[in-house]
């Protein structure tokens, strides 16, 4: 077992992933903007394992400063962190050039240059430790280039990816330092973030996708589309089909 640090943990995904984490033993560090979120949060998770460790923290993820402070607090906390997830995120959008760049904007800011900064607080740690799982959220939609709302939400899951990859190759050259990078690429999963989507294909609730997620990160797997039905076939089509039949999953 291990300690756990989940960013964006207030709700949704993570929130979720807290709740299954602690299932399995681990103790947790949790981090959001909304520190009562956290606090009813980590009441819950004692209530259920009361021989869990929970610690929370409030975090921006957006404010670099806080970022690097967070995370060095928390390996106070517990003298070490075997787990970082990056999973703070955010899903505002609208088609480019449609006079909303502040949307989009913030949606880089948050997904690419957030996590960004996350990865380097995380790595900070794991390379004095030398060892550690860093774990990237991407999604379904870095496949592709994706239209409308999502052009942008779906270009920052790409490059966190990429930039996952990036860490996992240099580690790779590392022999001294034991550091697991994993990307994963939840699929269509009910969240605070999509609660307004009414009807969409091949959508599964939290906890069963947040199951698949969990036992991913568990069996360290560099790559997982989760859950892997539909999303295993289905992300080899995005990858190769034609633009016009990608633009209907979307």
């Amino acid at each position: 077992m291990t300690t756990i640090l989940i960013t964006g943990a207030s709700s949704g995904l993570g929130a979720e992933m807290a709740r299954q984490f602690a299932a399995r033993g681990h103790d947790l560090a949790l981090a959001a903007r909304r520190l009562d979120r956290l606090a009813e949060l980590r009441a819950e998770i004692q209530a259920r394992h009361p021989e869990r460790r929970v610690e929370i923290r409030a975090l921006d993820v957006t404010d670099d400063e806080q970022v690097f402070a967070v995370f060095r607090g928390f390996r106070d906390d517990f003298g070490a962190i075997g787990r970082v997830i990056v999973n703070a995120g955010l899903g505002k959008g609208a088609p480019i050039g449609t006079g909303r760049y502040d949307a989009n904007k913030a949606t880089a800011m948050t997904n690419f240059v957030a996590a960004l900064a996350q990865c380097e607080a995380a790595m900070e740690i794991f390379r004095v430790q030398k060892h550690g799982h860093l774990v990237m959220i991407s999604s379904m939609s870095a496949m592709r280039g994706m239209p409308k709302t999502i052009t942008t939400y779906a270009a920052t899951k790409a490059g966190v990816a990429a930039l996952a990859e990036g860490i996992r190759n240099e580690m790779a050259g590392e022999p001294a330092l034991d550091i697991d990078v994993s990307v994963i690429y939840p699929g269509y999963i009910r969240s605070e973030m999509n609660e307004r989507v009414k009807h969409t294909l091949f959508m599964v609730d939290t906890e069963t996708g947040v199951k698949a997620i969990v036992e991913a990160i568990e069996a360290k797997r560099a790559h997982a589309r989760v859950p892997a039905w539909p999303w295993v076939p289905l992300g080899t089509a995005m990858r190769h089909a034609p633009l016009k039949v990608v633009r209907k999953l979307t």
